[in-house]
């Protein structure tokens, strides 16, 4: 049956475009953290929608399981194989329409880079709002399927706010398209917003209509040392009333420290005389550096334009990488509401303390209570460290994922969190979307 499908996919795509070498699979078959592992029956690259329909009606007929993947730097193990599935790459999907300045959209397929999207949108004289990181390598497909964030969420909100159209393959082959963008439209339930969050398990994004924004071509960021969390989070109010606000990071001194010893560069600040720093980032039509300045007002921070805003970001960008770098971390995604950001890590502060040779490292998005929490040193406790932080957030009204998605790493936890009805009705539409099961097995609900 392997043979017939491959031939069937190679009738589809061309033989280029099946990928069946094992030197050459590896790539797939792994996450960017190299903790998700699997193997693939075969990777599949379709250049079109249509190439795309013809590949899942091949593997619904020989009863293959699929798993979509865009850039793979998902960190919860949902983008790559468990056990013999078709990887069904959308890297070739790579569809740029011209940006719509009237409607303030664009079409784009979904294997476009958010890096890509942003430099397509500039061209134009506007901006793509969502950003991280992984802008070089992530996609706007895998984006849309987790509900990716970033740092601009304070101003314009997750990728659910930026998606106004959705081009999507179901498991029968069938093409559903609602690419209108129309900003006011009452016709029934919102087929877009379906796959928003779904990670790839009701069917294969193919392309996408998105908002762009504004791009504001003056900048002004600052790090400014605070007290405690507490205290970075009572600097909230007043940084909202500055219009031009368009990030509000929390990196701890551990974070900052990790980063610059990666980097080979010097704090910023010293690391020391703070318990938690504030990345603010505003952006603007004019400059501005001084509104900034004068709400920070006798603050301990330093100001950043041009080269040393730069700098700060690309302290914030390493980050991840560094704490990579020095061990393999356990590593969690959760918020909380921000009134109760302290007490969360308060209390994973304490837990970690208890663990001989245990390293915790925090840094997140301050706006949204959501933080990446990384523990060095504790691979050998690794569940109960994930079992009292997840366990934590949602007892303090918050959520086991912020970003990265649920993946098959959270799995099971989808219940606990949301409750049986929420998940049975979830279950549902999963099931009348995919009678079969064949899209990305095990991620999202436990198999």
């Amino acid at each position: 049956m392997t043979d017939s499908l491959v031939a069937a996919l190679r009738a589809v795509v061309g033989d280029a475009q099946v990928l069946t070498d094992a030197d050459v699979l590896v790539t797939y078959e792994n996450d960017w953290l190299n903790k998700y592992h699997g193997t693939a029956r075969c990777v599949v690259r379709p250049g079109t929608v249509e190439e795309t329909a013809a590949v899942v009606r091949a593997c619904a007929d020989a009863g293959a399981a699929i798993v979509p993947q865009g850039g793979n730097t998902g960190l919860v193990g949902g983008s790559v194989p468990r056990g013999g599935e078709v990887v069904l790459s959308t890297k070739r999907l790579t569809r740029l329409d011209p940006v719509d300045l009237s409607a303030m959209q664009v079409t784009v397929g979904a294997g476009v880079t958010i890096e890509a999207l942003q430099r397509h949108a500039r061209a134009a004289g506007v901006d793509f709002a969502v950003d991280w990181g992984a802008r070089a390598t992530a996609t706007v497909g895998g984006a849309v399927s987790t509900n990716a964030g970033g740092s601009r969420v304070v101003r314009f909100g997750t990728m659910r706010a930026q998606v106004v159209g959705v081009q999507a393959v179901l498991a029968d082959g069938s093409i559903v398209e609602q690419m209108h963008g129309l900003p006011k439209e009452t016709a029934g339930p919102y087929l877009p917003a379906m796959f928003v969050g779904s990670e790839g398990t009701l069917g294969v994004v193919t392309a996408v209509r998105l908002k762009v924004v504004p791009w504001y071509r003056h900048t002004a960021a600052a790090l400014v040392a605070c007290e405690s969390v507490a205290d970075a989070v009572a600097m909230l109010p007043t940084l909202r009333s500055l219009s031009s606000l368009d990030a509000v990071e929390l990196l701890m001194p551990e974070a900052v420290k990790v980063a610059c010893d990666h980097l080979g560069i010097g704090t910023p600040l010293p690391v020391d005389f703070a318990g938690a720093f504030v990345m603010v980032d505003c952006a603007a039509n004019d400059d501005p550096s001084q509104d900034l300045a004068r709400l920070i007002g006798d603050r301990r921070g330093v100001m950043a334009i041009g080269p040393q805003r730069d700098q700060l970001y690309r302290i914030r960008d390493h980050i991840t990488i560094a704490i990579g770098a020095k061990g393999t971390p356990v590593k969690l995604d959760v918020a909380v509401p921000v009134q109760r950001l302290a007490e969360l890590l308060d209390e994973v502060h304490d837990l970690i303390a208890g663990i001989d040779g245990g390293e915790l490292i925090v840094f997140g998005h301050l706006a949204e209570g959501n933080v990446h929490v990384n523990v060095l040193g504790a691979i050998d406790c690794a569940a109960e460290v994930t079992e009292f932080v997840l366990s934590t957030a949602i007892a303090l009204g918050g959520t086991i994922s912020a970003e990265h998605g649920i993946g098959i790493a959270k799995a099971h936890w989808l219940g606990r969190l949301k409750g049986d009805p929420t998940v049975a009705a979830l279950r549902a539409v999963k099931h009348a979307l995919d009678p079969q099961g064949i899209f990305n097995p095990g991620v999202l609900f436990p198999e």
